[in-house]
């Protein structure tokens, strides 16, 4: 997957609450197993009317965020189903981050494994950066992964939590197919040796 190191980008406002993985990936776009592709389904009921033609309205429609990067959401976003299409349909749209009061875990995890960063954030701050989001393309944020900081257009830097592991794995761009190939030499040298201990096995 690729790397997060530093991104400044545009930021959306979705102050909705409890924005769950149906809203974000409607059930019947689930029959892939492709990661991409979904981008143009991402918030499908919202986005489109019954005929698919745009509801001009919904925040990523407008011209100001239709290349945006980043999303500020409202509490509780990705809850619901387990459903990793959910990551899958942002990604492939052009989301790299999304900054909140609180995630669903499965969600949370998810955006992790796939490239996204998800940033937990207190009210207070999420409420600033919502404010900014809200004033269309000047609204664009830089979000260090290194630093741990969200910076906003008037300079504020605000700190972030993120665990360690999962800070390591986003800045080398490794999902957990490229956490098991870095161990490939030691793999490697265990089916030597077990070859040779156990030629039967």
């Amino acid at each position: 997957m690729d790397k997060f190191t530093k991104l400044t980008g545009i930021a959306a406002p979705m102050p909705l609450l409890n924005i769950d993985t149906d809203m974000i990936i409607p059930k019947n776009f689930l029959k892939t197993i492709k990661r991409s592709g979904l981008g143009v389904n991402l918030f499908d009921e919202m986005r489109y009317n019954l005929d698919g033609s745009e509801i001009e309205s919904f925040v990523l429609n407008q011209p100001a965020y239709r290349k945006a990067e980043i999303i500020v959401a409202g509490d509780n976003f990705g809850c619901g189903s387990s459903r990793e299409h959910a990551p899958w349909a942002l990604l492939d749209f052009g989301i790299r981050c999304v900054i909140s009061t609180s995630f669903a875990d499965i969600f949370f995890n998810n955006c992790f494994k796939n490239g996204i960063l998800p940033i937990v954030m207190p009210k207070d701050v999420v409420d600033a950066l919502m404010k900014d989001a809200e004033n269309g393309a000047n609204a664009r944020l830089t979000v260090d992964l290194e630093e741990q900081t969200v910076t906003a257009p008037d300079g504020t830097a605000y700190p972030f939590e993120v665990d360690a592991f999962k800070k390591h794995c986003l800045l080398n761009g490794l999902d957990d197919i490229g956490l098991t190939l870095e161990k490939a030499a030691s793999i490697d040298a265990y089916e030597a040796k077990l070859a040779q201990s156990q030629p039967w096995a």
